[in-house]
């Protein structure tokens, strides 16, 4: 009885030493990030009130094209190509809705200290099935 008695207070006090306070936990949740639309995307860019992040590759770049005007990022951890004022509005994009590459960039950003982020989840194939306009690379 001592035994089982022992080894469930040791269980116990293992499970507590390895539990996270809960805000702990939440700080360690990534940030959430709004989606938009294609034609929200579009009309924004109309009104010059966002600057969209292409995160594709040069594949994609190519195949598909960008959004004119994009920044193009040429590797997901270096954010170095962003505008230097971190409440600009960017949106940004990869390939299509299967493309996580967008939202691990949009996060970076965001831990980086930019206030004002957006995915499109369409990314480009979105686009150009929508009839927008593309640029070369």
């Amino acid at each position: 009885m001592r035994t089982l008695l022992l080894v469930s207070l040791l269980a116990a006090t293992a499970v507590a030493g390895c539990a996270k306070p809960a805000d702990h936990a939440a700080a360690e949740q990534p940030p959430k990030i709004s989606a938009i639309s294609v034609d929200e995307l579009d009309q924004m860019l109309a009104r010059q009130e966002c600057k969209p992040v292409d995160a594709n590759g040069d594949s994609t770049r190519r195949q598909m094209g960008v959004i004119p005007g994009a920044v193009l990022l040429t590797d997901m951890d270096s954010l170095d190509k962003l505008p230097a004022d971190k409440a600009t509005h960017l949106v940004f994009y990869c390939a299509n809705t299967s493309c996580g590459a967008s939202e691990y960039a949009a996060a970076k950003a965001m831990t980086a200290g930019y206030t004002h982020v957006n995915i499109l989840p369409a990314g480009i194939a979105g686009w150009v099935k929508a009839g927008k306009p593309t640029a070369s690379i």
